[in-house]
């Protein structure tokens, strides 16, 4: 009888945070068109945070390692806001796309880190698939021209809040995936997290100047769809990097792009260019060198 390992099992739940993760650029920036940059991710984290009690329950904060529970509540709310309101505040929606994969630097973060600070291990392989999903990534931002460091230089400062919110977000998940499995010796503090995050998020909506917020069904349907697929995939995703195996899991995480431009672009009505769809390809590609490294290290013989 087949059967799967623990690790396995959590690993598994990894990749399908991985496959939630995909739909919510493109619900996130439908959503604040509708409510607000501030009010429409304050209302998504809201509503994950009312699924994962209800399907997860609120944790025994004493039972947590204190490191963890302030150092990951913190990063993992500044992550939450930064990506959010990057969306939110994107000039257009081609450009909140375009944002979304400058995002996905953190899987290439995550993984240097990983070997830089845990002890994980990887061969010279790493290098040039780092190199290549920077590179697509860079191409992706360069336009229709392809790389070009003016046509990029000229993006970021047509919206240097957006992109900045999106770079600096990338880093601090890339800090938070390894801290976690360093720290969090087998708790989830996602559902604090999340509660800490829709706190945080009215408390700044309350203070911001952004207008009354309009619900009308095709909004609320769209909001409770990202609040769910936001509290299913992360509890997923805490677990498989708790339990599973990080360096796979940040290495699958290079897909996520593909899927995430595919829904976001039909979400969003949005058509990409052959030059959008060359720079995924790159970062694919680049992915699959970085999954390369990292099984040879482990199949290799001491």
């Amino acid at each position: 009888m087949f059967s799967v390992s623990p690790q396995g099992k959590a690993t598994m739940l990894g990749l399908l945070a991985i496959l939630l993760w995909s739909s919510t650029v493109g619900l996130m920036r439908s959503v604040s068109e509708s409510l607000g940059p501030i009010g429409g991710a304050a209302t998504i984290y809201s509503v994950s945070a009312v699924i994962l009690l209800v399907l997860v329950g609120f944790p025994s904060l004493r039972s947590f390692p204190r490191a963890y529970l302030i150092c990951g509540g913190i990063l993992f709310a500044s992550y939450e806001i930064f990506l959010s309101l990057a969306l939110g505040y994107a000039n257009d929606r081609p450009q909140a796309i375009e944002i979304g994969m400058v995002n996905y630097l953190w899987p290439s973060f995550t993984i240097l880190l990983a070997v830089a600070f845990n002890g994980e291990k990887a061969n010279g392989w790493i290098v040039p698939g780092l190199l290549l999903c920077l590179f697509g990534i860079g191409w992706i931002m360069g336009g229709e021209g392809g790389w070009s460091l003016q046509r990029i230089g000229h993006n970021i400062l047509t919206n240097p809040l957006s992109y900045g919110l999106a770079f600096c977000g990338a880093i601090i998940w890339a800090v938070y995936c390894n801290i976690t499995k360093r720290w969090a010796r087998g708790k989830d503090g996602v559902t604090l997290f999340f509660i800490l995050t829709a706190v945080a998020l009215w408390v700044q909506y309350a203070f911001s100047h952004e207008p009354g917020m309009q619900v009308d069904f095709p909004v609320t349907v769209r909001f409770l769809l990202a609040g769910a697929a936001s509290a299913v995939a992360y509890a997923a995703w805490n677990s498989g990097i708790m339990r599973g195996n990080l360096m796979l899991l940040a290495t699958a995480s290079y897909f996520t792009p593909v899927l995430s431009s595919l829904v976001a672009g039909l979400v969003l009505h949005t058509q990409l260019t052959l030059s959008f769809w060359l720079g995924v390809a790159m970062v694919t590609a680049g992915s699959l060198l970085c999954w390369g490294a990292t099984r040879q290290t482990k199949t290799r013989p001491a």
